[in-house]
């Protein structure tokens, strides 16, 4: 199989998950935002069971006998490999797959989901987030919503985006580019900071950035704006189609500072299309520095920030890097 044939791949497993969930909430007799299970890495709710089922009987079904495939995801704790019956010592690609990145916004209706997937040749516990090659993400619209975008893109050939019906299942060619701007007055950039824990010491980090940046309370009216979308992939998403200048997930700097045992952070499988913000042009790294890689697990944490651009990650990393020394009291993180 070739590079574009992975990712068309990928794509109908998205499209699968999207028609899924729309098809397995409309007949859900219990509520979607019950809690089915704890696993090691988040909080499984009911409707993330709707995607599960229709990942795996899918992938026992589509996937090619010819490109055994180990697969990591959200919600397993062991992960499983196709054709079934395949050893994990027998497969050829490692595939880490977020069924639905966004389930708290989705399950009350508030915020489109996304279906998030990548792989990578297989490397044993040695395939990290940078060996992946092809990457898709696939939007899980609200009930209100009839358009649901996906995008994808192999290592090295740009960015492919179209726009779904999600009533009929037309597609159309769809143009999306990171924002040009060149300093971040007057448009939205932020930190995630959703859940109460680490939230102040975020937000006062936020602040002295904005503050050397462009001057915190010198204008009558805010110039900073800041719209937490409540998954890694819709972060990305508004990141690609030009909507924010500056995403950052520093939590488990945060925790750690704070010596809290929180596992809820960014894993693997939130980054896992990673690959689509390099191809689109945004500057996705560690927030001192490098590519922000980690095996392809579900436990491990993610520390990252992503720029629009050049230009305003030449503006803000001096700024946040010596903002993060100072604020956490180390010189390497």
């Amino acid at each position: 199989m070739s590079s574009d044939d992975f990712r068309q791949l990928l794509c109908r497993l998205g499209d699968v998950i999207r028609d899924g969930v729309i098809e397995g909430r409309k007949n859900a007799a219990a509520s979607l935002s019950g809690v089915a299970r704890e696993s090691q890495a988040d909080t499984i709710y009911e409707i993330d069971r709707i995607s599960e089922e229709v990942i795996t009987e899918w992938l026992a079904k589509e996937w090619p006998e010819s490109e055994p495939v180990e697969i990591v995801m959200e919600g397993l704790d062991e992960p499983l490999c196709y054709p079934p019956g395949t050893a994990v010592r027998d497969t050829k690609w490692k595939c880490i797959i977020d069924p639905i990145d966004g389930t708290r916004g989705l399950m009350y209706d508030k915020r489109s989901a996304w279906a998030l997937a990548g792989i990578a040749p297989q490397l044993g516990r040695e395939t990290m987030l940078s060996d992946i090659f092809v990457a898709a993400m696939t939007e899980i619209p609200t009930t209100k919503q009839w358009r649901a975008d996906q995008v994808s893109a192999v290592r090295g050939e740009g960015l492919l985006a179209e726009a779904v019906n999600a009533l009929d299942g037309t597609r159309s060619a769809l143009e999306l580019h990171p924002s040009t701007a060149t300093d971040f007055r007057h448009g939205f950039a932020w930190m995630t900071k959703y859940f109460p824990e680490g939230r102040t010491l975020i937000s006062q980090l936020e602040e002295n950035l904005w503050d050397e940046l462009v001057g915190v309370g010198q204008e009558p009216s805010p110039i900073i704006f800041d719209d937490q979308y409540i998954c890694t992939g819709g972060a990305f998403y508004q990141l690609i189609a030009g909507q924010d200048r500056m995403v950052g997930d520093i939590r488990p700097l945060i925790f750690a500072c704070l010596d809290l045992e929180f596992g809820i952070v960014c894993h693997p499988y939130d980054a896992c299309t990673a690959l689509l913000l390099e191809e689109a042009g945004v500057t996705y790294e560690h927030p001192m520095g490098g590519f922000p890689d980690a095996p392809l697990d579900t436990t491990s944490a993610v520390t990252w920030v992503a720029y629009a651009n050049p230009f305003l990650a030449a503006q803000a990393r001096p700024v946040l890097q010596k903002s993060l020394t100072r604020m956490l009291g180390v010189d390497d993180l």
